[in-house]
């Protein structure tokens, strides 16, 4: 089996082939900490975790990085509004970042590296780039000159002559003063320090880093000059990915990634999310009222180039699609030991299975149809133990079942926690408990006294057990 990968660069499916034997170096481009993670943020960090997971469940020795931008206009806003620091501004969303990320079940990267903290590496490419004749200072600030490059545009296809003046990304008012640059499509790399904000001396002045440039020194330092994966969200590939390419390239005259990959974005009931519009999501308020297993799920189930709009209706079906789900994954905590697992192994042919689906440009939407699949399974399992009390499928069987479950859902990132189940099964009724009930509200049905049988039911239902009365008189029950 082969695992290929739509390459944003080429535009096409590619046979993935690492530069070191079953080693993989991936970079993403990460947050900038202004501010709370929202929808977006929460998409871009799951499917490049899981992308990860992927990648290591497969036999790949994988390092990932993930950067910060703690040196931004939007930060110095922040800081200013709320009286604060940029330094402040930066710590505090950072905590939350992670803090947002662990409720997310999203693993940490291997390295997160700052803006701020890789100063000298960004100043020396800086200075390669000058030597090279690919930058020029002007007015305090340093341009890389967009046309010393000649394949500039490659990863998105643009032409120089087809761009709009001022198109250079996070610029400021300095940066649109055309004037200062040789060509209005040039971007800074360094810029001058303006008063009262942070600055950090430089053989240009004293001054701070431009957007691109720290991600460039960052890849260089962390991971070498080519590396294997570069990812990031769709809306980084221009200008953004573009000129890191530009920058880096024409330092080492090597390919920056062997694959660039892009994923999607979220809509909110069609619209672009934006705080404007009023349906900016952070992931802290979404966490507040849905599990955050099903989010992930409903992040999943789309691919991750496509676009996903985030619904009331998409969100219902996801959050019922974890609870079927989970049904599967508890299915050995709560029948194991009357079946009598052991040690038996997972399923090499459902593995297999899930495998050639997902070495599709990492397909985990038809992955997650096979692991709903195995689920179906184990849940009519299930019922069948406790209306019948015992099942014809092989004790072995159904446990190979439950563990390439419990493994292929782990890739994914969608866990249950036993120890939770465990206490929440002290709290449940015994069976001999729920036969009892049932006893009390047959008596009382007898005796007309439909209101004590009403209550019996519900008192039931809410401790998830279903009752279904049969035309003989007699009532079967299944927990929820």
């Amino acid at each position: 089996m082969t695992l290929t990968i739509y390459n944003t660069l080429t535009r096409k499916k590619e046979i993935f082939k690492t530069i070191e034997d079953k080693k993989v170096r991936m970079y993403c481009c990460g947050i900038t900490v202004y501010d709370y993670c929202h929808l977006g943020h929460a998409r871009t960090c799951m499917v490049w975790d899981v992308v990860r997971s992927y990648l290591q469940w497969r036999g790949y020795d994988v390092t990932y990085i993930q950067n910060f931008t703690d040196i931004d206009d939007k930060i110095l806003n922040r800081a200013d509004k709320e009286r604060s620091s940029m330094e402040s501004v930066s710590k505090k969303f950072i905590e939350a970042y992670f803090e947002d990320m662990e409720r997310l079940h999203v693993k940490q990267a291997d390295a997160y590296p700052r803006a701020t903290h890789t100063l000298n590496g960004i100043q020396n490419l800086v200075s390669q780039l000058k030597r090279k004749g690919y930058v020029y200072e002007s007015g305090g600030d340093v341009y890389y000159s967009v046309r010393r490059f000649q394949n500039y545009g490659k990863l998105s296809g643009r032409k120089l002559e087809d761009l709009q003046v001022g198109a250079s990304g996070r610029v400021d008012l300095e940066e649109t003063e055309t004037a200062k640059k040789k060509d209005p499509f040039d971007f800074a790399v360094w810029k001058s320090a303006k008063p009262g904000e942070p600055s950090w001396e430089s053989p240009w002045g004293k001054g701070r880093p431009g957007w691109h440039i720290e991600c460039s020194a960052m890849v260089l330092e962390y991971l070498g000059e080519t590396i294997d994966i570069h990812v990031g969200g769709s809306d980084l590939i221009f200008p953004h990915h573009e000129n890191e390419i530009a920058q880096s390239e024409a330092v080492t005259g090597k390919p920056l990634a062997r694959y660039w990959m892009h994923n999607g974005m979220v809509k909110v009931e069609g619209e672009k999310m934006s705080k404007s519009l009023g349906n900016f999501i952070t992931i802290r308020d979404l966490l507040s009222e849905i599990d955050p297993m099903a989010i992930r799920l409903f992040i999943l189930q789309a691919h991750y180039r496509k676009p996903v709009d985030f619904t009331d209706e998409a969100l219902k079906a996801a959050t019922n699609g974890w609870f079927s789900l989970k049904e599967g994954l508890l299915f050995g905590y709560q029948y194991g030991t009357q079946l009598g697992f052991s040690s038996a192994m997972s399923s090499p042919i459902l593995k297999q299975k899930f495998q050639e689906v997902v070495d599709d440009d990492f397909n985990f939407a038809g992955g997650l149809a096979i692991l709903f699949q195995i689920a179906k399974e184990l849940r009519r399992a299930g019922n069948i133990l406790v209306h019948q009390g015992n099942i014809d499928t092989p004790s072995q069987i159904l446990e190979e079942k439950w563990k390439t479950l419990l493994e292929l859902a782990q890739v994914l990132g969608l866990e249950v926690n036993k120890n939770e189940y465990k206490k929440q099964s002290q709290n449940m009724l015994s069976n001999t408990e729920i036969e009892d009930l049932i006893e009390q509200r047959k008596k009382a049905r007898n005796n007309k006294d439909y209101d004590q049988s009403d209550r019996i039911r519900d008192k039931l239902k809410d401790q998830g057990i279903i009752l279904v009365d049969k035309t003989e008189g007699f009532t079967n029950w299944y927990r929820r």
